[in-house]
């Protein structure tokens, strides 16, 4: 559609879906001002293994990007919420973001956080480790995770390096 140039079936179909919103989307839409409070949104949704608060947290878009630790790079809010529906029916995940860093500007933020979770073994619960990536943008409707990019990790990386990397990328 070009600018300028509105179908009424265009607006009526927009109106309805404002109008319809589910209440997860409404929560995220007021739950706060900044990328810090849908992350915390995020992983208290993650922790309770509340899907529709967990995916209230993304944005709307086709492009979100989502990749578990030593998973395959997930692509759209279809698939991503269908790789959380996965993990929720095994049960919840108890992360929990520890030093987070992050680079924020106007309309976007990335927050680098290690994640500790707590896992049920064979032999009992353990702790694990993940550091992950979240991607923020201010969209219309709030701040909407875009990108989130966990690699399995190590209590090593609770000791942080801000030296000359050891390994080249």
């Amino acid at each position: 559609m070009r600018a300028g140039r509105v179908k009424q079936g265009k607006i009526k179909a927009c109106s309805t879906r404002v109008r319809f919103m589910s209440k997860a989307k409404l929560h995220a839409a007021t739950m706060g001002g900044s990328a810090d409070d849908t992350e915390a949104a995020f992983y208290e949704a993650l922790q309770n293994g509340d899907i529709d608060k967990l995916m209230a947290c993304w944005a709307d878009e086709d492009d979100v990007v989502c990749v578990h630790p030593g998973g395959l790079r997930v692509v759209g809010v279809a698939a991503v919420r269908t790789t959380f529906e996965a993990m929720f029916a095994q049960s919840s995940i108890r992360a929990t973001p520890l030093q987070v860093r992050k680079v924020e500007s106007l309309g976007s933020a990335m927050h680098n956080v290690v994640e500790s979770i707590d896992v049920m073994t064979a032999d009992g619960p353990r702790q694990a480790f993940a550091i992950a990536t979240n991607v923020y943008h201010k969209t219309a409707q709030g701040w909407r995770m875009v990108a989130h990019h966990a690699s399995p990790g190590t209590g090593l990386e609770m000791q942080e390096s801000s030296g000359t990397p050891q390994v080249l990328h």
